[in-house]
């Protein structure tokens, strides 16, 4: 208590100095209607300044609940275009009216939303780890993707994650073609720079241009047909000159993945298991 008087007691001009300041201010600007004026403009654009600040802050921590939704559209609206593409070709193939129906088959294909939590792209043999799992719906060969492009391929899975083999992967072989055409190859990492991958074994008589889209061949259940790949930006002939190479630069950024898309296919273990069949040898048809 005596230091508290002690400290009033030593300060006392200068406390007594705030209390004519406050007490100044407050006459100036509650008579004064000019003065009122400017400090009400001053104090607005002071409190504009930190609402907006405040709402920056915190549109920066909802960035990832943004994010998430804008990847649940780009599902939605990729599932929409399977089907549009379904009902195109439907209309091109039957040649009569008013009995056209979508391609249902390409409505078996779903998504599950995840999360990058470890990723590499200067390894020679590169993964990443999702937080979504078994318990997710999660299998091993479902294809996973991002908002550019081509991912990877999940091969092993837990509960609550799952590792992808990544494009950046030589084991990892995609058969893709040129957009437009149906000529197939397979597209493979060579290692080296995460931003490019090549095509191989396109045959010599295929058709293709700098900048045309690389897109998957749908050859497969993993991905289906359309999904983009890259972009040509170099072509050339392979050793025995019956194939062309591309080098094909990809959509994908592996260095800033983060929400990915992982694909799911309801008709994967029916025409899995119709491709394992092995047929009779001395059958006849």
């Amino acid at each position: 208590m005596r230091n508290l008087i002690n400290f009033f007691f030593r300060y006392s001009a200068w406390i007594l100095f705030i209390i004519y300041v406050v007490a100044s201010c407050f006459l100036l600007f509650r008579n004064n209607p000019y003065q009122q004026h400017v400090y009400l403009t001053s104090a607005n654009t002071v409190s504009a300044g930190v609402y907006s600040a405040s709402a920056s802050l915190t549109a920066y921590f909802n960035l990832k609940d943004i994010n998430e939704d804008l990847q649940r559209r780009n599902a939605d609206l990729e599932l929409e275009l399977l089907n549009m593409r379904g009902t195109l070709a439907a209309y091109k193939e039957k040649d009569y009216d008013n009995t056209v129906k979508p391609d249902t088959t390409l409505a078996r294909y779903s998504y599950v939303i995840a999360h990058v939590i470890n990723n590499s792209v200067n390894k020679s043999h590169n993964y990443i780890t999702l937080n979504k799992g078994e318990l997710d719906g999660v299998k091993p060969e479902m294809g996973v993707v991002d908002q550019n492009g081509i991912v990877g391929i999940v091969n092993l899975t837990g509960p609550h994650s799952a590792r992808v083999i990544s494009l950046l992967n030589p084991n990892l072989r995609l058969s893709c073609k040129v957009k437009g055409h149906n000529h197939v190859g397979s597209l493979v990492w060579e290692g080296g720079d995460y931003t490019s991958a090549i095509l191989e074994e396109l045959p010599k008589h295929a058709e293709f241009e700098e900048g045309d889209t690389i897109i998957t061949s749908g050859y497969s259940t993993v991905f289906p047909e359309g999904v983009p790949v890259g972009v040509v930006t170099k072509g050339m002939r392979d050793h025995d000159e019956n194939f062309y190479t591309l080098k094909v630069r990809l959509f994908t950024d592996f260095s800033t993945l983060s929400t990915v898309r992982i694909i799911g296919d309801s008709m994967k273990e029916e025409i899995d298991s119709l491709e394992r069949t092995s047929i009779e040898p001395n059958k006849k048809f």
